[in-house]
């Protein structure tokens, strides 16, 4: 969710150079997003290793052996096997490591990981695409709703008036062009024929972007703003209970627009 790519890499000590290089390969499959990439390295094979023999110190053993077989009148029939495992004459050293073929594995497999995590985010991406495009039809069909009852409450706010003028000046002869400037100042004041075409404009604006193969989740995330202040302004504007539950619904699939959007590039 970040704005831009925000890339940790954790490598062994021995293999930090790396780095750079496994960073330039997730930045061509990345563009924004929090990304944590852990690499071990583990010999299998054993041939890291190498078995070091302490000549001097087998020679003094044996030489040591010797004196003791001639001192006390024994056979010196110590054998390779029984050397071998006096201390410290045989040893285990790490073999230097070729860091440059190293660094070529870990970019293969970090290519390789990458490759793996395109194919899940686009699996993930045709879910995604395809419960925002039903929300932004549910979208629409509110507003259609909302486009057929508001000139509905401007002729009912007109009947209205005219039945609480009469019922205050306890006559049937009221002032016709009194109560067509009203309902006119109403109709004016509630009017939200710029708020609806606006959100038709950016629910074919998201439509298409979610046609495009670029990244398009801070485009999206800033479009969905704008949903929400078209739909705050209708709310705002639409003195009508009924149209007011519509709005509510409206914002409801709104903000679950924009929940979905948090998990798009």
């Amino acid at each position: 969710n970040n704005r831009y790519l925000d890339c940790s890499v954790r490598l062994p000590r021995s293999v930090l150079s790396a780095e750079e290089a496994v960073k330039s390969l997730v930045q061509k499959h990345i563009s924004r997003g929090k990304v944590d990439l852990y690499i071990s390295l583990e010999y299998t094979d054993g041939d890291d290793a190498i078995v070091r023999v302490n000549d001097k110190l087998a020679g003094e053993y044996l030489t040591a052996v010797r004196n003791l077989a001639q001192e006390y009148s024994l056979q010196p029939d110590i054998s390779a096997l029984e050397l071998s495992r006096m201390p410290d004459v045989l040893s285990l050293e790490k073999r230097d490591a070729d860091v440059d073929a190293i660094r070529s594995v870990i970019c293969d497999i970090t290519e390789q990981a990458l490759c793996e995590f395109d194919a899940m985010r686009s699996r993930e991406g045709e879910k995604l695409r395809a419960d925002i495009t039903s929300r932004l039809k549910t979208v629409e069909q509110y507003l259609s709703i909302v486009e057929q009852r508001s000139p509905e409450t401007v002729q009912e706010y007109r009947e209205k008036l005219y039945r609480k003028m009469c019922d205050v000046l306890h006559t049937t002869t009221v002032d016709e062009q009194r109560i067509l400037m009203e309902a006119a100042l109403f109709a004016d004041k509630t009017a939200v024929d710029e708020e609806t075409v606006r959100l038709h404009s950016h629910i074919s604006q998201m439509n298409e972007m979610l046609e495009t193969g670029s990244p398009i989740g801070r485009k999206m995330d800033f479009l969905v703003q704008e949903f929400n202040r078209e739909s705050n302004t209708i709310g705002s504007k639409c003195n009508d209970s009924s149209i007011t539950k519509i709005v509510v619904e409206l914002k409801s699939e709104i903000e679950k627009i924009r929940e979905q959007i948090q998990n798009i590039e």
